[in-house]
């Protein structure tokens, strides 16, 4: 019993143990014979169907040939021995007949190589000896029984049989034999694919080959083609020579452009320092201008001063004639009297004296000498010296014309000719109101003489201008320019504008109209004095 069970054989794919068929556990050499023929002879006459080419034109010689179709007909059919062993029952290879499955290492059902498989793994599908049923066992044992009458062996030799012909099988095909159902399946459907791939393939050959075939140039198209080569070569060829001359005048271009960098760079430092010096100028420059800038503003802020002060009158500011309502003032000095507002006579006093202070200075000024009176500005005490010359018949008042010859004719023409001085006071005490007009009598008298001598340095600026040893002009130089100029308001004894200069005789509103025009008067003189100076500091730059 035991010598008759045969080793089971493993799938080469899955290495799971497989049963084969009864139909193939035992064959005749007819069938066996049949068999690998089919798998043989369809197989090369493939090959030749595939290389037509191959048998026209033979890549060897034929005497090869020959000897490999001799060869080929006294051969016997190839026997290989796979080293596939067909029970893995047990360490030693011996087969245990009490087994009805072997356990196998995960690592052995792993490995790929059927040099080597692994053990399979326990197949639950496959039933044991023991568990056959009563139909196969029936079958197995018919054909088991009619193995020896047929084939002419034993149970041994159908299993050899059967390896050897999963071993030709194998050799002849890219696939290991024997496989089981499942990866029969799956190997079907990668050939499958592979069928669609190869026939895609063969398409797009085929259809590449009838392009090709149908592009076959003709006679008249191969000499156009030779003519078209021939015209490119020779275009190419000059193409080339205007390459090379063109590499040959890039070349010197580089050469150029390299000298022109190195120029560049060379104007570029040149350049630098060329900013470097002019921003160094401009710093200087600037320098320079704001100096000068600064320079100019003082010089226009001193000539700005310049002008100012020569158009400014040391006279004019000394002596501000100007009015208050119905009042004249000098240097802020109310000269006259109303009953309201009230002047007092303190401010009267000292406004006289500032009065006779200006035409003092106008008489020196303009060099010019008064007949017959003296100016002594004392402030609020000026007094005005009447001079009187007694001798001969009697006294009398030293007159305009001989006012320059008084003190020489006293004393060389006659012993018996005195001057008299009497002076005659510009002010008043304040004992008595300003309406007392007969308590005001040498006030009056000081007034009185004040107006002659307004009058007498009128008509010198009049009559003669400015008087020459000041060297501001000589008579004839200046008498067309001065002619015609005269005060403003006409001066009679002790009236101006026939207003009277009396406190005894007129009233406040008459005096102080009186007053007022004295002042102008004065102004005027004092304006005429500053033209003169003016004009003579022109002509003398």
């Amino acid at each position: 019993m035991a010598k008759d069970r045969r080793p089971a054989l493993s799938c080469q794919q899955c290495r799971n143990p497989i049963d084969i068929d009864a139909s193939i556990d035992q064959l005749n050499p007819a069938a066996f014979k049949l068999l690998t023929d089919t798998t043989t002879v369809p197989g090369q006459q493939q090959k030749e169907r595939h290389n037509p080419a191959r048998q026209s034109r033979p890549t060897y010689p034929s005497s090869r040939h020959q000897t490999y179709e001799a060869a080929i007909q006294s051969a016997r059919n190839p026997t290989f021995r796979r080293n596939v062993p067909s029970s893995r029952h047990g360490q030693h290879g011996s087969q245990n007949t009490a087994m009805s499955f072997i356990n196998v290492d995960v690592s052995e059902s792993m490995m790929a190589t059927p040099s080597s498989p692994p053990a399979a793994a326990p197949t639950p599908e496959r039933p044991a000896p023991a568990q056959l049923t009563a139909p196969e066992l029936t079958r197995r044992a018919s054909v088991a029984g009619n193995s020896g009458s047929i084939g002419g062996g034993s149970l041994a030799d159908g299993l050899e049989t059967t390896n050897r012909m999963f071993e030709i099988l194998s050799s002849r095909s890219d696939i290991d034999h024997p496989i089981c159902v499942e990866c029969t399946e799956l190997l079907v459907d990668s050939l499958g694919k592979r069928l669609n791939m190869a026939t895609r393939e063969r398409d797009a050959y085929v259809d590449y080959l009838r392009r090709a075939n149908t592009d076959v140039p003709s006679a008249d198209e191969l000499k156009a083609a030779d003519a078209a080569l021939q015209r490119a070569q020779k275009t190419e060829a000059a193409a080339l020579a205007s390459l090379e001359a063109l590499e040959a005048e890039k070349a010197a271009l580089d050469a150029a452009l390299a000298d022109e960098e190195a120029k560049a760079r060379a104007c570029d430092a040149e350049e630098a320092t060329f900013w470097q010096h002019r921003n160094a100028f401009a710093i200087t420059l600037h320098e320079f201008q704001a100096q000068r800038d600064a320079l100019a503003a003082k010089n226009a802020h001193d000539a700005h001063i310049l002008r100012s002060l020569q158009r400014r009158s040391v006279y004019n500011d000394s002596f501000n004639i100007t009015h208050d309502n119905h009042f004249a003032t000098i240097n802020g000095l109310r000269l006259g009297r109303l009953s309201n507002p009230y002047v007092d006579w303190p401010e009267l006093n000292a406004a006289w004296g500032q009065t006779c202070l200006l035409l003092a200075t106008l008489a020196e000024r303009l060099h010019f000498k008064f007949a017959g009176y003296e100016l002594c500005p004392m402030g609020s005490t000026s007094t005005i010296v009447r001079l009187e010359h007694k001798g001969g018949s009697g006294p009398s008042t030293i007159t305009t014309a001989d006012a320059r010859t008084v003190s020489a004719s006293a004393s060389a023409s006659s012993p018996s000719l005195t001057v008299s001085r009497h002076k005659l006071e510009l002010f008043s005490s304040g004992d008595f109101p300003i309406n007392f007009g007969f308590t005001h009598r040498k006030i009056d008298a000081a007034m009185v003489a004040f107006l002659e001598c307004l009058r007498q340095l009128g008509e010198f600026v009049e009559t003669h201008g400015v008087h020459t040893a000041g060297g501001l002009g000589g008579v004839g130089s200046s008498s067309a320019a001065s002619a015609g100029m005269s005060l403003p308001y006409q001066i009679r004894k002790d009236r101006i504008h026939d207003q009277s200069i009396k406190l005894s005789v007129s009233k406040d509103e008459a005096w102080t109209k009186a007053c007022k025009y004295t002042l102008t008067c004065c102004k005027f003189l004092l304006a005429h004095a500053n033209n003169m100076e003016s004009g003579a500091g022109r002509r003398a730059r």
